[in-house]
């Protein structure tokens, strides 16, 4: 058997030889007793699918590649097609995926480090990869025992618009805006004023309802139910569907789009499809505003400060966003807290303001008594 320590780990390592192939691997524990049972186990594995019967084999890309035709057809199958570009240029796909190691995912995340990408979308891109092996896993192809890096990500200031911030924005969107590059309003083409107008009604109701981009983005008429004011939002995200009521802004544009409807679709794209993650102008929009450090779902951010803000707990608002784990919502407890310490200010303050009228009254009492005897 074989264990060894390496460098500073506090970790045993595993490492032998099978068939004129090297196997090493962390065991993660300290206890070396551990590590040697783990060892044990692992080379009977090994031997049990190469001389008992062999796994079918699978390269990284055809791995990746199935992974993703898995996720047709659901709102995050754009981000992963995106993702395996990235991969494919950094990681030696050809290989069989038991070939896959930790020294491959260590030496590509500290590429994309390398190249300014952020911890969020290095952590997203890995988590294709997991998904991958997981997949082939399940599949029954073969697969190494693989453990994947860490990625630590920064704890950021929530980011969320002011009045007078969502105010510029709306501006910078206005479709009837005059500006460089723009011809004057009656003389644009019909798509170039539809486009403007789309932009414009999609923050409206992104702002107003809390939804994600894509939710709103690709929703159906048949979603929008006018004479109870709701609209039956269908998140592919997380698989349910939730009822929210309009505000009186957003009923106005669902009206206002309502007369001139030409499709399935609240918002089209050219071809009258879904409108899709068509975003440019709104980031556009962003950086005119002087909201660089803004995204688009900052907007989702700012509708649910606005409702804790207004008395609203954390616990009401996941149900309104839709969050599966109230971990995700807690990011904005710290704001439901100082409506808290806001609200304990004001009860001190009548208190306080109730202990000293009656001291007064009482002052005023001690006064009157005084002045009556000197009057006997």
């Amino acid at each position: 058997m074989t264990v060894l320590l390496r460098g500073n780990s506090k970790y045993w390592y595993i490492q032998f030889q099978l068939n004129g192939k090297t196997y090493i691997r962390s065991s993660r524990t300290t206890n070396k007793k551990a590590a040697e049972q783990m060892e044990t186990d692992w080379r009977s594995k090994l031997h049990a699918q190469q001389f008992l019967g062999q796994k079918e084999r699978i390269s990284i890309r055809s791995a990746l590649d199935q992974f993703c035709d898995s996720k047709r057809g659901t709102a995050n199958h754009g981000n992963l097609v995106s993702s395996l570009r990235s991969i494919c240029v950094r990681i030696p796909v050809g290989k069989p995926l038991e070939d896959l190691s930790l020294h491959d995912l260590e030496r590509f995340k500290r590429d994309r480090e390398a190249d300014g990408v952020g911890p969020q979308s290095i952590k997203h891109t890995l988590n294709l990869i997991r998904g991958a092996w997981k997949y082939a896993k399940r599949l029954g192809y073969q697969v190494s025992d693989l453990e994947f890096p860490q990625v630590k990500i920064p704890k950021m200031k929530l980011r969320y618009l002011t009045h007078e911030e969502e105010r510029r924005l709306l501006a910078a969107l206005d479709p009837r805006r005059e500006g460089k590059g723009l011809r004057r309003f009656d003389e644009r083409h019909p798509y170039m004023r539809r486009t403007m107008q789309d932009a414009y009604d999609v923050v409206i109701l992104l702002l107003d309802t809390g939804a994600r981009y894509s939710e709103i983005a690709n929703i159906d008429w048949k979603a929008i139910d006018f004479a109870d004011r709701e609209i039956h939002l269908w998140r592919p995200k997380v698989q349910n569907e939730a009822v929210l009521y309009m505000t009186d802004r957003v009923h106005e544009v669902l009206s206002r789009r309502a007369t001139s409807r030409s499709g399935p679709w609240v918002f089209q794209n050219k071809k009258g499809g879904p409108r899709g993650y068509a975003s440019q102008a709104i980031r556009k929009a962003l950086r005119k505003a002087g909201l660089s450090d803004c995204r688009i779902h900052t907007l989702r951010h700012t509708h649910a400060s606005r409702l804790i803000q207004n008395g609203m707990s954390v616990y009401e608002v996941r149900e309104i966003l839709g969050h599966t784990d109230i971990k995700t919502t807690m990011r904005y407890a710290h704001l439901e807290q100082r409506q808290v310490t806001s609200k304990a200010r004001d009860v001190i303050n009548r208190l306080n303001n109730h202990t000293a009228k009656g001291h007064e009254s009482s002052c005023l009492d001690q006064k009157d008594q005084q002045t009556a005897k000197q009057e006997q």
